[in-house]
């Protein structure tokens, strides 16, 4: 078998790398990466290191040559545009490589009337696998939970969850259960007969109720005190990320990210890991 990871050295690719490899021989795996000198560790396992830019068609194509098993990570471009350029050529290249099965990583902010600046292309891509003679499988991902880790510092120091997000919840799934479910489900063929899981933890989260749970793990008080969206896009617009992100807690206060599946426990035969106790084994006091 040959299973292709692309962003394999990204925040979720990395992972399920090494939940993959878990599972299979690393001689089975090939990774497709921007830069295979960050890769040169798993090269020395034993995988297949490739270059690939999903702009420059013959690196696709060249990464999913052969492949029985594609994972499809997509890059971390701000607008959906670029996105959906990408995944045109990732769609188009897996189809003249006839690649046995595509997993493709959704987002639950996929809705026709969800804000979220990459909505267009959370959207875009069941309609355009639907499209396509490919096999494939999307696995929608809930937030991660993991950016609340190094997040933790400076709600403390605000004494407030300052999400603008109203009276709605929020849905999580840490990256590592979420790279462990893509991994089962590549080598999993039952599994293909879904052809959409959402990956989530048992419940959903207000504001209030989350900031309960860091207070609980932080061991210091944390409240509730939103700020206005526009206030937010302000206060992390760190590589221009600002009204992304903004965006993604507007599509939040109306109630679009509070999706909640037992999908997870179809795959892995048990629950995720809870958001606290994610936080508990990952937040140093």
């Amino acid at each position: 078998m040959k299973y292709v990871v692309t962003g394999a050295t990204g925040h979720l690719g990395s992972q399920i790398v090494w939940a993959l490899a878990q599972l299979v021989s690393p001689r089975e795996i090939t990774l497709g990466v921007h830069t295979p000198s960050k890769a040169a560790d798993l090269s020395q396992r034993g995988m297949t290191v490739l270059p690939l830019d999903y702009r420059e068609t013959q690196t696709v194509a060249a990464v999913l040559q052969d492949a029985d098993v594609a994972i499809y990570v997509p890059s971390k471009s701000h607008d959906s545009f670029s996105r959906v350029t990408e995944f045109e050529n990732v769609i188009a290249a897996a189809e003249r490589a006839h690649v046995g099965h595509l997993i493709v990583m959704g987002f639950i902010a996929d809705q026709a009337n969800n804000p979220f600046d990459l909505s267009a292309f959370y959207g875009y891509v069941p309609r355009r696998l639907a499209a396509s003679n490919l096999s494939y499988t999307i696995l929608r991902n809930a937030l991660y939970a993991d950016p609340l880790v190094p997040y933790l510092p400076e709600l403390i120091e605000r004494h407030n969850v300052i999400y603008p997000m109203g009276d709605a919840s929020l849905s999580f799934i840490s990256l590592a259960d979420s790279a462990a479910a893509f991994a089962k489900v590549a080598v999993t063929p039952a599994l293909w007969r879904q052809s959409t899981y959402t990956l989530t933890q048992q419940r959903s989260y207000t504001m209030p109720a989350l900031a309960a749970v860091l207070s609980e793990v932080a061991g210091q008080p944390i409240g509730y005190a939103p700020v206005t969206l526009s206030k937010f896009a302000d206060l992390y617009n760190q590589g221009n990320e600002g009204h992304m992100l903004a965006s993604m807690y507007a599509a939040g206060s109306q109630g679009l990210l509070a999706t909640v599946t037992d999908d997870y426990v179809k795959i892995m035969g048990h629950p995720a890991q809870t958001l606290p106790n994610f936080l508990a084994a990952n937040v140093t006091k």
